[in-house]
């Protein structure tokens, strides 16, 4: 019985990491964690440039969206409008974004609900300092949303078929506010948007993808599949609201309360149903706690 212990040891590891193989998905989230904290305290102002940057970014590539679309919206082949193929490659367009937020380590808030979910889970963070890094994180992609709404009202970039394709899709998202089966499907598309995304970031996370052309191809499909179905992201949507509210105007409280809503099926997709759901699956420490227990049954044996 002694010489067949030393081999049930060797074997320990590899069997935890069959049963818990997103143990350093929780850790690079973790550390990621960490970081974010300790900004959001001793350097907060640096935290909110970090998140300016990531409203910037979905600034620019929104519009770029709303420009292909624009374009193909008036063009046809024969008797086909070729609007699709415009919507196709708008979407695609779009998908780098969440890839430059990545690479430039921007701050945006709908990721980082799944971080403060997992973090409060493994009592890393307390609920309120969650909530803290969560506000200063939107804060931080309003502001720089707006900035860049501001340089939009003094330009050209935001008039013609593509001013008409972002007003067009701010009059879609506010007509979810006018019936509780609009609300009901704003949230369902909020809740798929930040599944989709936060998916992208579990694969990157994960340690199991190491070349960064497969990380790219992860988060462009995630944010492709947002964009193209017209899931409901709250950042894009404030960031888009604050467009148009400058350039074409805009009801203030419809768009308010989508932004709310938004926020909470986004909660929802990436803070629970990534987050909270990879948290527990690959909690170990109940598993841990009955090895010994185990192990002594079997040498009993």
């Amino acid at each position: 019985m002694t010489a067949d212990r030393p081999c049930h040891d060797e074997s320990m590891p590899a069997e935890q990491d069959a049963l818990f193989p997103g143990k350093q998905f929780i850790s690079t989230v973790l550390e990621a964690l960490e970081t974010k904290t300790r900004m959001t305290g001793v350097i907060a102002h640096r935290y909110l440039m970090r998140a300016a940057m990531a409203g910037m970014i979905v600034a620019i590539f929104y519009i770029v969206n709303y420009a292909i679309v624009g374009v193909f919206d008036g063009l046809h082949a024969g008797e086909t409008s070729l609007a699709g193929i415009g919507k196709l490659l708008g979407a695609l367009a779009f998908g780098p974004a969440l890839v430059f937020i990545y690479y430039t380590k921007s701050e945006l808030l709908t990721s980082n609900m799944m971080v403060v979910v997992i973090g409060y889970y493994y009592k890393r963070i307390s609920a309120w300092r969650a909530l803290r890094v969560l506000v200063m994180c939107l804060a931080g992609n309003f502001v720089g949303g707006l900035f860049f709404a501001v340089m939009y009202r003094f330009s050209t970039l935001v008039d013609g078929a593509s001013g008409e394709q972002a007003v067009h899709s701010v009059a879609v998202k506010l007509h979810y506010l006018s019936s509780a089966s609009g609300i009901a499907d704003l949230f369902v598309r909020a809740i798929l948007c930040n599944f989709m995304i936060n998916l992208a970031m579990l694969l990157i996370y994960n340690g199991f993808i190491h070349e960064d052309w497969s990380k790219i191809f992860s988060m462009i499909i995630a944010v492709f599949v947002f964009a193209f179905l017209g899931l409901e992201h709250s950042v894009a949507n404030t960031v888009l609201f604050t467009v148009v509210g400058l350039t074409h105007g805009i009801d203030v409280l419809p768009a308010l309360g989508n932004v709310a809503v938004a926020l909470l099926g986004n909660f929802v997709g990436g803070g629970l149903l990534i987050g909270a759901y990879y948290a527990y699956a690959n909690d170990d420490s109940r598993w841990l706690r009955r090895q010994p227990h185990q192990d002594q049954a079997q040498a009993a044996e």
